[in-house]
């Protein structure tokens, strides 16, 4: 299989060992989707970098790193279609992996973006949702 830029990706954080984590994976390998796991020591890495996209580079911020914690799943969708990201939407929660309240997708913007940042970003959007409702 050819791997290209275009080519659909996530990244994907969890805090600690997640039971739904096989199932989730089981999921974007069949509909052929490659996947990167995040670790707490890339979290201040810009979302690009982590990517692998042209013009965004690995950071080193060891210090920093041990104040940024991520205390929650989150999911990062690059280069789907609205119909694809529906059809893994539909996939997951057909596989029963519960619902992941933090998800995005990369832009333009977010990109540059270290992943904790837009984890602080998403968390925000997140809150001000759910206190709407």
């Amino acid at each position: 299989m050819k791997r290209n830029i275009g080519k659909e990706a996530v990244l994907y954080y969890t805090p600690e060992n997640n039971p739904n984590t096989a199932k989730l994976k089981g999921v974007l390998v069949r509909m052929g989707i490659r996947i990167k796991n995040v670790g707490p020591e890339q979290v201040l890495e810009p979302v690009g970098a982590l990517l692998g996209l042209p013009g965004y580079e690995k950071q080193e911020n060891p210090q920093e790193a041990l104040t940024a914690a991520i205390t929650e799943e989150l999911l990062v969708m690059h280069n789907f279609s609205g119909s694809r990201l529906d059809e893994l939407l539909l996939n997951l929660r057909r596989a029963g992996v519960p619902r992941i309240n933090l998800k995005a997708v990369v832009t333009e913007t977010n990109a540059g973006w270290t992943f904790y940042h837009l984890y602080e970003e998403i968390k925000e959007e997140h809150e001000k949702m759910e206190n709407h409702s």
